[in-house]
């Protein structure tokens, strides 16, 4: 097999975030389930946006965030996501390129602008996102190139590309193209409503083998199975995929292959400030671990530093090397 030339490449939504601290009752008022993501259009977007308090732009996208972080650990990272050629399509290529991560995707000149997420952080750290899609949902099958895909390590795909129809034909292709050279396959499943919208095709995707390794926390997991039953859910997933990993916030994680189910704890922290990115950022340790051909606990314990790193700041990516924290605290990668 050739040596790749990523670690991990990224497909996913090229995402800024806009993200304001707000109280429960802004959720209710203005109709919005806590803790949840939802599709919006523009003039929402417009509203929320106006009523909303005073708010930080950041990059983001939660494929994108994965990949950052990824690149934050030292490995060898690329995206694939569309933004158009406007200031915040700008901004989104300017800081992920900041961060080392290879961005070539061209912009679109004309058609939606780039999409953006509303992140309401309520005083308990939870977050509540409102996502409009704009140019993110054109990514087409033009904009997988086969020769990135085909020499990165590890193809990570995020559930929310299955929103849009032309990013699910590009996923699709990216994965075909993947496996067609070897290389691994991997796919979060984004939030309990994507699951709840795709359920059907997620579980085929898992068993035809189109991925071979899924990222979820507990409530998309249930949602996956329909079931309230968490050992339950973990049973049915052992048996539909190579290797899953399900986050259990301050419980940590549980890795789960055919062989064994082992449990990881959760990192300690000092104080939980803004819970976005948390699952982004686990998946970026885990997947340089696997890439760096550690064993699945290492892996494991890299995502659980990772999303202690990122959960004790705003924002969905981190504010420290990940690297060098991950040397801090006795790893080698």
């Amino acid at each position: 097999m050739p040596a790749t030339q990523y670690d991990v490449l990224g497909i996913g939504n090229a995402i800024v975030d806009v993200i304001a601290r707000t109280e429960d009752d802004f959720l209710v008022k203005h109709g919005m389930n806590k803790g949840t993501m939802a599709l919006i259009d523009e003039p929402r977007a417009e509203a929320i946006y106006a009523s909303m308090g005073p708010a930080m732009e950041i990059s983001g996208g939660s494929g994108a965030n994965t990949i950052a972080g990824v690149a934050s650990f030292g490995a060898r990272a690329a995206f694939i996501g569309k933004v158009k050629n406007d200031t915040l399509g700008k901004a989104f290529t300017h800081d992920i390129r900041a961060t080392g991560v290879t961005f070539a995707t061209p912009p679109a000149s004309d058609g939606p602008s780039t999409a953006r997420c509303y992140v309401l952080v309520t005083p308990d750290g939870e977050r509540t996102m409102n996502t409009y899609l704009g140019a993110a949902q054109n990514l087409t099958l033009a904009d997988i190139n086969e020769g990135d895909v085909a020499a990165a390590g590890i193809t990570y795909l995020e559930g929310y590309l299955w929103d849009p129809p032309h990013a699910k034909e590009a996923f699709r292709k990216a994965a075909t193209i993947a496996h067609g050279a070897g290389r691994k396959v991997a796919l979060t499943l984004s939030d309990a409503f994507c699951v709840g919208r795709y359920r059907d095709e997620f579980l085929n995707l898992m068993r035809t083998g189109a991925v071979d390794l899924i990222f979820a926390n507990e409530s998309e997991l249930k949602s996956l199975y329909e079931t309230a039953d968490f050992d339950t859910a973990v049973t049915a997933l052992r048996n539909d995929v190579k290797l899953a990993v399900v986050t259990r916030s301050e419980k940590g994680c549980v890795v789960v292959s055919r062989e064994s189910n082992e449990v990881v704890k959760a990192a300690p922290i000092d104080k939980l400030v803004d819970a976005t990115g948390a699952g982004d950022l686990f998946a970026a340790g885990f997947l340089v671990g696997l890439a760096r051909d550690q064993d699945h606990r290492t892996a494991a314990q890299l995502g659980a530093l990772a999303a202690a790193e990122v959960i004790q700041h705003l924002g969905a990516r981190p504010e420290t090397s990940l690297k060098a924290l991950a040397q801090d605290n006795g790893f080698t990668i």
